[in-house]
């Protein structure tokens, strides 16, 4: 279950990463109290929005897996499963390109990533 709350975690990581991307406080301070709620005001607050709902599940979420993963282990998967969505993301809706070297280093990570599993559940299965 804990590798399943890092990858939620590292989802809504990664979600919140873009929305502090479109957080634009100089507009939100601005546009003022009054025309926030306007259709152009709502535009404005979505990412602050963003930024809060999904830092409160990233951190939620992390700190359940830290319950149950050592926190060396918890904290290197949930960067790396980032960084790894983070680009997914870039490719898939920016239309970023992707180099082969992305890939290899990508690869990279993904296999540190099941090293690490591997080796906590070996760690597990003799009793350390």
């Amino acid at each position: 279950m804990a590798w399943i709350y890092l990858g939620i975690a590292a989802l809504f990581e990664a979600a919140w990463t873009f929305s502090l991307k479109y957080l634009d406080f100089k507009q939100i301070k601005a546009m003022g109290l009054t025309n926030l709620f306007s259709s152009q005001g709502a535009m404005a607050i979505v990412p602050l929005l963003g930024y809060i709902i999904f830092g409160i599940g990233n951190i939620y979420f992390f700190a359940m897996a830290l319950k149950l993963v050592p926190t060396a282990v918890a904290m290197a998967i949930w960067t790396a499963l980032t960084l790894i969505f983070i680009k997914l993301i870039d490719i898939w809706i920016l239309h970023e390109r992707l180099s082969w070297a992305e890939i290899g280093f990508m690869l990279l990570i993904t296999i540190g990533i099941i090293g690490l599993k591997v080796v906590r559940s070996e760690e597990r299965r003799v009793g350390k």
